[in-house]
């Protein structure tokens, strides 16, 4: 192979196994242009490789052959995330071990790639929760996932301690392993389940509370309010936001935390972009100052 991009890469091996097995040429227009590379496995959507055509090529063949191209030792083929768990649909294709490390801004994130999610566009927003958190902070995390903005601030910042709550055992499994990892299980203490109970106990002792939870937070909305200190603090609420009307979904979020507690002063301080969710959807940040 002379052509070095992996694109050209791929499609030439794809064209020389089209011509070893007689296989239709015109799948070469069908080879997928994007995909996500990371470690030694390279992920597909669900629906590459799938259309008429692609089944009269050996299988075996074929992920060899995108993996040679790629220089990868797995493939996978993502579909949606589901369910109230955030799931991932993956299917693995070659290879048979789900267990994936990415390294990001100086930290390991390893989780079962079939098993727990993770978000290549919210690199900025984990970025910034090492950065923002300040020091002797005690920080919630009410969905913590697989350490996603609970690591960065346990390894960036000199925060004293962040309490995470997650409900699915796959998330919290990585979360553990992660902790160790990154060495910073001294100052994380973690709590399975429901956080609209095992928060219950976490009441007034919050400096920062990140509800990191999409398309919506909301279910945990008091749960934050009644766990930030008597001093107040600061709330990072993520969300799903019509691409052109931000503002309606700052403004209904804010009258909730509110409703919620009608005594503290709620003032919106900052909203961030982080990534396209969906078609004229954003996924979005607000951060929420009280006092």
């Amino acid at each position: 192979m002379h052509r070095q991009d992996p694109h050209g890469r791929l499609r030439e091996s794809i064209a020389q196994l089209i011509q070893q097995e007689s296989a239709d040429t015109s799948l070469l227009e069908a080879i997928p242009k994007r995909w996500e590379k990371f470690a030694d496995v390279a992920l597909f959507q669900h629906d590459s490789f799938s259309e008429k055509g692609w089944s009269s090529i050996n299988q075996a063949n074929l992920w060899a052959a995108v993996a040679n191209a790629l220089k990868v030792e797995r493939v996978g083929r993502v579909s949606e995330i589901v369910g109230e768990k955030r799931e991932p649909t993956v299917e693995m294709v070659l290879g048979e071990d789900d267990w994936v490390i990415r390294r990001e801004n100086g930290i390991d994130y390893g989780y079962n790639l079939t098993k727990c999610m993770f978000s290549a566009g919210n690199v900025n927003e984990r970025r910034r929760m090492g950065e923002v958190a300040k020091q002797d902070e005690v920080v919630l995390d009410l969905y913590a996932g697989i350490g996603y903005y609970t690591l960065p601030i346990l390894v960036h910042s000199q925060a004293e301690h962040v309490h995470c709550c997650e409900w699915n055992p796959n998330s919290v499994k990585a979360l553990e392993t992660n902790l160790r990892r990154n060495g910073v299980s001294d100052r994380c203490s973690v709590y399975v389940g429901d956080n609209r109970v095992t928060a219950d106990n976490l009441r007034g002792i919050a400096d920062r509370v990140i509800l990191g939870l999409l398309p919506s937070a909301q279910r945990g909305y008091s749960v934050a309010m009644h766990s930030l200190s008597e001093l107040g603090g600061i709330l990072h609420i993520h969300g799903v936001a019509p691409a052109k009307n931000h503002s309606a979904w700052v403004g209904g979020v804010l009258d909730e935390l509110r409703s919620i507690d009608t005594h503290r002063i709620i003032n919106e301080t900052a909203v961030i972009r982080v990534k396209s969710y969906a078609p004229h959807w954003d996924h979005l940040v607000l951060d929420v100052s009280v006092e």
